[in-house]
């Protein structure tokens, strides 16, 4: 059923009920009409979404990216949402709609993403774009079940499976819903709605500073920016976040003679590159998990008093996140949300000759391994790539950017090529900022006091842009489950999680004006 015929039913069919319903200028709307739409077109819903998710969505993949961004304009502009593509030459579109309300005392928007991560079909249980249910997780034992009939009642601890199923196509349909479930009972939004879809977030979003200072004009009037990404809390509590980690990095090559030598002949005396890397990283986290490396925790923006009072209230996980994760003990003696306060150094991959079968006797020429940095607020992703360079100095190592010439290798004894990747700053907004604040007690209205403020996720986004260059508060509103193993194999999504997604999302479109 198309959205146009579906919406024109829904109105034929409009109760009195619904429209005693309809919200006054002053006064929120009931947010149960969102669980009925829920119950009367869940079916439908389930529908919408699994003809998204089939359409592949890797950022590179421009062809494909194209059919995601019109499929996502059509279906904005069949709700009555003004839309237009935002393009530059050979990059993804930015999919940009406008809903405006005659009620409107301000103007939020929803930044969504609508591509995914690459994909290795050879790990999943079927193919990632041929979305599949399961009554359960396949974690637990889950079995594929039929997609729901029209009236079906629908299980909400059953899971659909496919990429971006939870990061972050989810959020998208959520957004659509909710205005179906309004359109239906003629209930007018209380803010103007700016959509702002990316298709390429899980590329890096190289091209969105410019998007954003190309149309700088279609978003000056927005007074909060919602970041619908990422998953709600372990606990399966729902959650605001209020700011993000940056992300750098670098690669450091380490090296040995000039050809692979033969373990027998030269072991015991010619350097062996895979241990000088693994003793120059080793150095730089001490036995407890914590950076060495000078000055690395020096800029860290400290918390307010309101954010130290809201992450007591976090529930604390640790234990049956290390029972999940086949975990026996964590770096440092903090709790995970304590940890994620603070930068990180994580070593991604180390690369030296072969194992296993392919194993040769040799002593390879190098060694390189990628090290990811995670940011906090008040850490500059240059200078943090500057204090690990000054690091390896330290231990004797000379920094060079290309592979050494023969000149440099006879005159230095260890040498270290680091090849600096591009990152961003992390941001956050003040928990104290009066939108945000609308914003935590209407879905507050919604979750009651489960609701989790946690004023860092672990991940990143370039939020940055938003809040430093935009000038912009912004929040981050995840609806995903904690399990959905977004980039990885298998992705999926809880049933539960989508219905609480349009009621989020109907929640905010429907809040008292300011």
């Amino acid at each position: 059923m198309t959205a146009f015929l579906y919406l024109t039913s829904m109105k034929i069919t409009l109760t009195i009920y619904s429209l005693l319903l309809v919200a006054s200028a002053g006064a929120q709307t009931d947010v149960t009409l969102f669980d009925r739409h829920i119950d009367a077109q869940g079916a439908h819903i389930v529908e919408e979404f699994v003809s998204l998710l089939e359409i592949p969505n890797v950022a590179y993949d421009l062809p494909n990216i194209n059919k995601n961004a019109q499929y996502i304009m059509g279906e904005l502009a069949e709700r009555g949402v003004s839309t237009q593509l935002l393009e530059h030459p050979g990059v993804p579109p930015i999919v940009y709609g406008y809903l405006a309300s005659k009620k409107a005392t301000r103007t939020l928007a929803f930044y969504v993403h609508y591509d995914g991560q690459p994909v290795d079909k050879t790990r999943w249980k079927h193919d990632p774009w041929t979305p599949k249910m399961y009554d359960k997780s396949l974690a637990e034992g889950g079995v594929e079940i039929p997609f729901p009939k029209e009236g079906e009642k629908i299980d909400p601890s059953s899971r659909i499976y496919a990429r971006s199923a939870g990061d972050d196509k989810g959020p998208i349909i959520g957004i659509l819903a909710a205005i179906d479930a309004m359109q239906a009972e003629g209930i007018e939004p209380t803010s103007n709605f700016i959509f702002f879809f990316e298709g390429q977030e899980e590329a890096g979003s190289e091209h969105l500073r410019s998007y954003l200072e190309d149309h700088s004009e279609l978003l000056e009037a927005i007074d909060l920016w919602m970041f619908c990404d990422g998953p709600i809390h372990q606990s399966r509590k729902p959650q605001l976040v209020f700011g993000v980690r940056g992300v750098t990095g670098f690669e450091v090559t380490t090296y040995g003679s000039n050809r692979s030598l033969h373990s027998g002949h030269y072991g015991n005396w010619a350097p062996v590159p895979g241990q000088m890397l693994s003793s120059l990283i080793a150095s730089m986290k001490d036995e407890n998990g914590n950076v060495s490396i000078e000055g690395f925790y020096d800029d860290v923006d400290p918390l307010t008093t309101y954010e130290i009072e809201s992450m007591a209230n976090i529930p604390q996980i640790d234990a049956q996140l290390k029972k999940e994760l086949g975990l026996n003990d964590t770096e440092g003696s903090e709790t995970l949300y304590e940890r994620l306060l603070y930068p990180s150094l994580t070593i991604k991959g180390i690369n030296s000759g072969n194992v296993g079968t392919k194993a040769r006797n040799v002593i390879p020429a190098s060694a390189t391994a990628s090290i990811g940095i995670r940011l906090v607020k008040g850490n500059d992703p240059d200078k943090m790539i500057d204090l690990a360079e000054k690091h390896m100095v330290k231990q004797g190592y000379h920094i060079v950017r290309e592979d050494p010439d023969e000149a440099t290798r006879l005159a230095y004894p260890k040498i270290a090529k680091v090849v600096r990747g591009h990152g961003y700053p992390a941001a956050r907004t003040s928990m104290n900022n009066p939108y945000a604040q609308q914003i935590v007690s209407r879905v507050k209205e919604v979750v009651g006091d489960d609701l989790i403020l946690l004023p860092t996720l672990g991940g990143s986004l370039p939020l940055y842009l938003f809040t430093d260059v935009l000038k912009k508060p912004a929040l981050v509103v995840p609806i995903a489950n904690h399990d959905n193993n977004q980039h990885a194999a298998n992705e999926n999504i809880r049933i539960e999680n989508l219905w609480y997604g349009i009621k989020l999302m109907g929640a905010i479109m429907t809040m008292a004006p300011e």
